[in-house]
Order: structure tokens, then sequence, then C-alpha cells
């Protein structure tokens, strides 16, 4: 598990690893917030817990885009690791079966890379469905696509902590930390 790192302004930018965690905080360029009492690291001198929070000394300026682009790791996490027209989960899947991105209008037929035209599908739908409208080969869409909330997405991906969960929430309100939920049971379940 890696360490969250919170801004000055404490917006939660990312997980680090431990090792570059406590480079910082060696270096006074962050200070940590919450520690793991039961990891440790020594030095010949010291002995600093394990951070699993630290928040930046000086304000880090982050450019944000507007649209995230469509990636299979956002899309998975989008449509919580199922299939959008059989809905099987990523683990109910067999042999050589496996998540793919389909365009719901084929990009042989005018479809773009765009959330509101692509899905998850699991290999069998997707060869089923071809170069198809779903309706043309008795599929329907569980969910309508639609471009999702990138705060939500861009912490399901990250594993967090409890602890760690707790500071996005702050930052981002509670109803991200229960999407953030939602996104963990889908995927680990």
């Amino acid at each position: 598990m890696g360490c969250l790192a919170l801004n000055a302004s404490f917006e939660p930018l990312t997980i680090l690893p431990i090792e570059r965690a406590l480079r910082l905080v060696i270096d006074r360029k962050a200070e940590v917030l919450e520690v793991d009492t039961l990891r440790t690291f020594r030095s010949e001198r010291q002995e600093i817990p394990c951070p699993v929070v630290i928040r930046l000394a000086r304000f880090v300026h982050v450019p944000r885009r507007f649209r995230r682009q469509v990636t299979n790791t956002f899309l998975f996490a989008r449509d919580g690791y199922r299939c959008q027209y059989c809905g099987r989960h990523r683990n109910a899947l067999r042999g050589r079966e496996f998540l793919t991105r389909d365009h719901v209008l084929p990009i042989s037929r005018g479809g773009e890379n765009t959330w509101e035209n692509v899905v998850t599908a699991c290999s069998h739908c997707n060869n089923r469905k071809a170069n198809h409208l779903p309706e043309e080969c008795g599929l329907r869409l569980q969910h309508a696509p639609a471009e999702p909330n990138h705060v939500e997405l861009v912490w399901a991906v990250r594993r967090v902590t409890e602890i760690q969960a707790k500071y996005v929430a702050i930052f981002y309100g509670e109803d991200v930390l229960a999407a953030l939920q939602r996104h963990e049971r889908n995927g680990a379940g």
C-alpha cells in the first residue's frame, strides 16, 4: 500500500511509493498526517513511523483537463468491471474470455471513441456484436454510456485505505467517498 499525498490545500494528489513519501518528509517538503503504527523505518540515528498520508509543505499547481481521455482502465471502472450486455463481472469470465471496449455505434459505421459511445463488453458479447448495433444482434445495453465523474474514477482505480479515503472525502465530499466505496465493491466482487 502506498502513501496518499495531499497538496498544501489538502487536495488529494496521488498515491506515492512509501520510499518517495519518506524522502519528502526527510527533506521537509512534506509533513506526516497519518502513520501506520505497525510499520517503522529505521536508520542509524532515526526511527520513522510509516507514513500513510502526507501533506506537501508548499502548494503545487496542478493543471486540470476538463475531459479525461477514454482508457480501458477508466472505462472498466466506470462500468463496474461488468459486461454491459450480459452483465457478467470480470471475475465470472471463463478461460480465454476477457473484458474489452465496445463501440455502441461501431467506428466502421461512423461511431466515435467517446464516453457516450463506448462500453465495457466481455469478449464473447463483443465478438457476437461485431460491427452491428446492439439491437441488430439481439443485445441490449444494461446502462446508457455517459461521461463519468473523473474525480470519482481517478480515486476508484487507486487502492486507498480507510484512513486515506477519509482525506479524499474531506476535500471532495461524502458523495465521492460513497462512489469510491461502490467502485471498490464492484471491482472486488
